[in-house]
């Protein structure tokens, strides 16, 4: 999940300038579940930018604005109101404002109307935790389950820093130290060697950008 936050309506008025004729993109999954790029949301921003002389020719919320099959499908729907618009502001994670950039037949121009800010999950209450970094090193195996990448503010590999104290972070005293989790968990587990292992620092070619993994597709023979 990726959670993303509306930008401020002053800077998406700013991008704008000079074009009046918008058309409207969100998301129906990250964008929707956090409440930033969902049907209300653009209705919202509808009016705000009606309200600035701003006319919006139309709007499409596609499945998953990242997935270049489910954004083509929804845009086909919305041609006729695509070929009037000047701009398009893209209310999803950067990912969906590039897809909608890369598949623009009309030489649009494409804002962002939102900040992406983390890779997350949701838990049973709706709440969004960063837990993955999308390092390209995966710890989890030998660090029992928490990522120090994501958990720990200074995303240290080999234990705590100094500053931790009766098992809290430094940084925020409410928060519990990534690796004190980690070294409780281990010790549960009996697996107490792991937390004794020293991890070499982060290889930073693992996530050398811009990634890409081309995927090759089969037919069926016979």
């Amino acid at each position: 999940m990726i959670v993303s936050e509306q930008k401020p309506f002053e800077e998406i008025l700013r991008m704008l300038k000079g074009k009046d004729r918008v058309f409207l993109v969100g998301c129906g999954d990250c964008a929707t579940a956090c409440k930033s790029g969902g049907l209300e949301q653009l209705a919202e921003m509808d009016k705000l930018l009606n309200a600035q002389g701003k006319q919006v020719v139309g709007q499409a919320v596609p499945d998953s604005t990242c997935v270049a099959a489910k954004l083509k499908s929804e845009l086909s729907r919305h041609m006729p109101q695509l070929r009037q618009a000047e701009a398009v502001v893209v209310c999803s994670c950067g990912l969906g404002v590039q897809a909608v950039k890369d598949n623009d037949r009309f030489n649009l121009l494409v804002v962002p109307g939102c900040n992406s800010i983390a890779a997350t999950v949701m838990d049973a209450q709706g709440n969004f935790l960063e837990k993955c970094s999308l390092c390209g090193q995966c710890l989890l195996g030998t660090t029992g389950g928490t990522c120090p990448m994501s958990l720990c503010p200074k995303g240290l590999l080999n234990g705590p820093c100094g500053g931790m104290n009766k098992g809290k972070c430094e940084l925020d005293d409410q928060r519990d130290c990534a690796w004190v989790l980690i070294y409780r968990e281990l010790e549960k587990r009996s697996q107490l060697d792991m937390f004794k292992k020293i991890n070499p620092p982060r290889d930073f070619s693992k996530t050398r950008k811009p990634y890409k993994k081309t995927m090759i597709r089969t037919s069926a023979s016979g």
